[in-house]
């Protein structure tokens, strides 16, 4: 390592840092300028210097021995040899050929899945799918663990939820022109620590405080009273969860049956009211869903219903639904009645009103935009068509050629022999990880780049290890932010490690291919022509940028936000016939005739109450509490959990579970005890922290703890805490094929005897 240099700026997708070096000593601090920095930061020294760091090639024992068709050992359990990059590349060359030549490109899974590098050229996706598109391509994945729900579903009733993030009204108009804040789901200021890219400054904090100071009401209705902001001084009301449209079809029935919608915003700017408001009256099925019938399903008393729905449509209202509601079984309805709500309210395109769909998920949505496209490596043109949603990974390795249907198509899983994995996590991301697993034994070989030995590591016959932000040279901008952040090496590559670049460039020579991928370039020269891209395009903006190296010495450049003041389908409000929305019928869609025409019995053509398989509303005789998984506070999802800040808060070495006092006293639970959290498709330990921030009936473990199964125990016990040992593999719905991690019902019991050592940190090797 150096010695004795720095400061040094850099960037992560939690914020910028300022990183010292002092011989062997790394230290980070937050950069001066950003308000409300995250203690994420914290986490870097430990974990790029801590025992998981993969520090030399390594291949799991019986590949090694055996090959990839005869090895004889079981992926996730086996240990590692580690072998010369030589020794690596030759393997990863030889098994390339073969699975291209005997079946084809198709048969590769690639491109990954996760928020890897917050550089614009060392994106490990990038890097990786410009790499295999390179060789003929492979089999990628759509959409996104986090509102895969809404990314499908709202072109349809609105248009592109992409645009929608970065479209979303802005607070200040809220702060001005806004009175009621309704929060389905919060916004959970843990989670807005965090946007994709980096983000310069986190104000969102300060952002609604500013609402509140200017006589702002805002309610939250979430089991975690936490997932609203002390600041805000909000309403708590805790709806059990999963019933959320449950609770939003009482308020709209509410507005329908006293008159209190916007007729002219309903006949002007929507379609399809009239099937809506006849499943609300119980017309087309029996069923009133009024204030009574909401309460029996949310629990919310049918009073507080009544007089929630009339306070919104006498007050300037933002409606705010939170992506986690749309992880859940029928996740896209939550989304549909927001904007049916919205609709009825008829505030959409007004200053400070309407809804958003988002908020808290992360750290710039509502607050900044960039100005310009940031410059980006391209990852070329992948010649296989194939892909599954993102979420299906499992039923891809573990039923390949089956037949399932998506997004009004009928499609055949691939065949995979091949995984190639790069930037992210699926023993994190993914749900039920004793049936991930299974699914995982299935291909014939698995190579994964990689800074730690995470579980996905684990799971691999390659591995091959990966330099980390600060040891190599990038630009950090974030995808909404209006910041460019420097991102100079501050200290030598690490142990063996070696950039995507340097080893898909390696491979490139030792296949004998074109120069489809490296152009005959190093990576310094691609970072100079991204940076002259990017300087031509401040002139644009009347802006000169200094040189490469200069930006790399200095600091975070910012640009003026481009629409400060935007409000969410303003043009559209405006003139909805010169401003029509992508819609079918440019208007918003309520009921969809195109969702209708699928079929779907889980998705209807109209926002229908679907109760979820696993809620607190059914029989609970056997798991009684209802578990909410989300976004930890001390860490991006798994990312350097092995680091101070995310060990900080781990109880006996194990993720905290929030549970009520009655629940825990039921049980014979005290604080800080370990626990066993059970259903019956596995089990975790975790640490019990009793609140009564959280809801009778449920309990509250976050994301994240690396997985660290203990295979000698029947249900394969995890020692860490990590929650997708309990959640199920269940979709979202046969239109978008989301993960459904939020309908998850648990048992717990206090662990007696003597505690497991938890194995997540130490590496396979032999």
């Amino acid at each position: 390592m150096n010695k004795k240099t720095g400061p040094h700026i850099t960037s992560n997708h939690w914020g910028p840092s300022v990183i010292n070096v002092d011989g062997e000593q790394l230290s980070v601090t937050p950069h001066p300028d950003d308000p409300n920095p995250s203690r994420i930061n914290e986490n870097i020294p430990g974990a790029l210097k801590g025992q998981s760091r993969i520090r030399h090639p390594a291949v799991r024992e019986s590949y090694l021995k055996n090959g990839p068709l005869a090895n004889q050992g079981e992926r996730g359990e086996e240990k590692f040899v580690e072998v010369s990059w030589e020794m690596a590349l030759d393997l990863i060359a030889s098994e390339l050929n073969r699975v291209r030549e005997d079946h084809g490109n198709q048969s590769i899974f690639a491109g990954s899945y996760g928020w890897s590098s917050a550089g614009r050229f060392h994106h490990a996706q990038s890097q990786l799918k410009r790499f295999m598109n390179s060789i003929g391509g492979f089999v990628r994945s759509e959409g996104n663990y986090s509102y895969n729900a809404a990314l499908i579903l709202m072109p349809y009733i609105v248009g592109n939820f992409r645009d929608h993030v970065k479209q979303a009204t802005r607070w200040n108009t809220v702060k001005d022109e806004g009175e009621l804040v309704i929060m389905f789901g919060g916004i959970p200021l843990r989670n807005t620590q965090v946007s994709g890219g980096g983000i310069a400054k986190h104000t969102l904090k300060d952002d609604m405080k500013a609402c509140v100071d200017a006589g702002v009401r805002f309610v939250n209705f979430s089991p975690l009273k936490n997932d609203a902001a002390t600041e805000l001084k909000a309403q708590w009301l805790a709806p059990r969860p999963g019933s959320d449209t449950a609770l939003m079809m009482g308020m709209a029935h509410t507005l329908l049956v006293e008159n209190l919608y916007d007729q002219n915003f309903i006949n002007n700017y929507t379609v399809g009211f009239k099937q809506v408001s006849d499943y609300l009256l119980g017309k087309s099925d029996g069923v009133i869903k009024d204030a009574s019938w909401a309460e029996k399903q949310s629990g919310i008393p049918q009073e507080e219903i009544v007089k929630l729905s009339r306070e919104m449509a006498s007050k300037r209202t933002l409606l705010c639904t939170a992506v986690g509601l749309q992880r859940a079984e029928h996740g896209e309805q939550p989304l549909w009645m927001t904007v049916l709500l919205a609709s009825m309210l008829g505030q959409i395109g007004l200053p400070g009103s309407g809804f958003g769909i988002g908020y808290g998920a992360d750290a710039s949505i509502g607050v900044v935009d960039r100005p310009m496209r940031w410059p980006s490596f391209s990852q070329g043109k992948n010649a296989v068509e194939d892909f599954i949603p993102v979420a299906m990974i499992s039923e891809m390795l573990l039923s390949p050629g089956t037949r399932y249907e998506y997004n009004g198509q009928t499609r055949t899983f691939p065949n995979i022999k091949m995984i190639w994995w790069a930037g992210g996590n699926p023993f994190h991301h993914h749900q039920d990880l004793n049936r991930l697993r299974k699914a995982f034994q299935q291909p014939q070989t698995i190579i994964v780049n990689e800074i730690s030995w995470t579980a996905t590591a684990r799971h691999a016959d390659i591995v091959l290890p990966v330099a980390s932000t600060i040891e190599r040279t990038d630009i950090g901008a974030g995808t909404q932010d209006n910041s460019i952040i420097p991102m100079p090496q501050i200290i030598p590559t690490q142990f063996e490690a070696r950039t995507e670049f340097e080893i898909f460039t390696a491979l490139e020579k030792k296949l004998g291919l074109n120069t489809d991928f490296s152009r005959k370039m190093t990576s310094e020269q691609w970072l100079e022509e991204m940076w002259d891209s990017l300087k031509t395009e401040a002139k644009k903006h009347e802006r000169d940028l200094p040189s490469l190296q200069e930006f790399l010495k200095g600091d975070i450049i910012s640009f003026d936000d481009p629409s400060p003041k935007n409000v969410f389908l303003a043009d559209f409000r405006k003139d909805p016939n010169q401003s029509p929305l992508t819609t079918p019928s440019g208007k918003i869609e309520l009921f969809s005739e195109t969702i209708a025409s699928f079929q779907y019995e889980d998705c209807p053509g109209h926002p229908t109450w679907l109760p979820p398989r696993e809620w607190l509303g059914a029989d609970t005789s056997h798991f009684s509490l209802h578990m909410i998984s989300g976004q930890p506070a001390t860490r991006l999802h798994s990312q350097l959990d092995e680091g101070s800040y995310s060990k900080s808060m781990k109880i006996q070495g194990r993720e905290p579970i929030l549970m009520h006092p009655d629940d825990a006293q039921e049980r014979g639970i005290k604080d800080g005890d370990v626990v066993i959290v059970f259903n019956n498709r596995g089990q975790c330990l975790a640490g019990a922290k009793i609140t009564h921030d959280i809801c009778k009936n449920t309990v509250f473990l976050w994301t994240g703890a690396w997985y660290d199964p203990n295979l000698k125990n029947e249900s394969h016990q995890d020692r860490h805490g990590n929650p997708n040992v309990l959640t199920h593999d269940y979709r979202t719905s046969r239109l978008s094929q989301g993960p459904a991690a939020q309908s998850a019902l648990v048992e717990i019991k206090k662990h007696i005897g003597e505690l497991p050592i938890i194995e997540a940190f130490t590496p396979p090797i032999s």
